[in-house]
């Protein structure tokens, strides 16, 4: 069964700003927009910026020694896929929050994982499963 895709709304305090880093940072493609937000394909999922003078409260978790930044989010990506994604974020001198690394070596749901935000403030995670099947065991 193929999953569905997911529709995420996030805002952002500057749109412009955050259309360029979604497009030309993550090379998202744009879709549909308006003067107050703008939809992207995010790695086949519906992602919305909207416009918005919110401000974030950063709240941090502590996972596998890492403090992760809540909330945030992201897509799960290939194994080969993420480490190539990290190197062009790299190469783009995207400012990690927490460097891409293996978490849970040897554990099940052994993972590749970084974080990093947005112009707004707005967390992302990538992540690859080293054996995907692994992807809600305990």
């Amino acid at each position: 069964m193929a999953l569905p895709e997911f529709h995420l709304a996030i805002p952002v305090s500057d749109l412009e700003k955050s259309r360029l880093f979604y497009t030309q940072i993550l090379n998202c493609e744009e879709g549909r927009a308006s003067k107050l937000w703008v939809d992207l394909n995010f790695f086949g999922h519906q992602l919305v910026i909207h416009q918005s003078n919110s401000k974030h409260q950063k709240t941090f978790n502590e996972v596998d020694g890492n403090q992760v930044p809540v909330p945030h989010f992201g897509v799960i990506l290939e194994w080969q896929e993420f480490h190539n994604f990290a190197e062009m974020l790299r190469k783009k001198q995207v400012r990690f929050e927490i460097e891409p690394h293996i978490r849970f070596q040897n554990l099940p749901g052994e993972q590749a994982t970084m974080f990093f935000y947005d112009p707004n403030g707005n967390a992302l995670e990538f992540k690859a499963f080293k054996d995907k099947s692994e992807l809600f065991n305990k």
